[in-house]
């Protein structure tokens, strides 16, 4: 149903402060791309896909927090993909 799990991960909105290390946000610009919090980098905030892999770079201005079904959807998909040996 829309409306349900719509509750972020991080309790501060992720454009006004920087969050925590570890925080999952979803990056607007890469068609809604998930990725947990790395740290600051110049202007942009550094990302990098759940359990692992390349960072990238993106302006905070197109981050939000990942509600929690973006979160279990991004979560999965990386047990998945380990499941079947494509990642460690």
């Amino acid at each position: 149903m829309y409306g349900e799990n719509v509750r972020p991960n991080s309790p501060t909105p992720s454009n006004t402060s920087t969050p925590a290390l570890g925080t999952l946000l979803v990056d607007t610009s890469r068609a809604d791309r998930v990725g947990e919090f790395r740290g600051v980098a110049g202007p942009y905030w550094s990302l990098r896909p759940v359990g692992g892999g390349a960072e990238w770079e993106v302006e905070p201005r197109h981050v939000r927090p990942a509600v929690l079904i973006e979160q279990l959807r991004a979560r999965t998909a990386r047990l998945n993909a380990r499941s079947r040996g494509e990642v460690l």
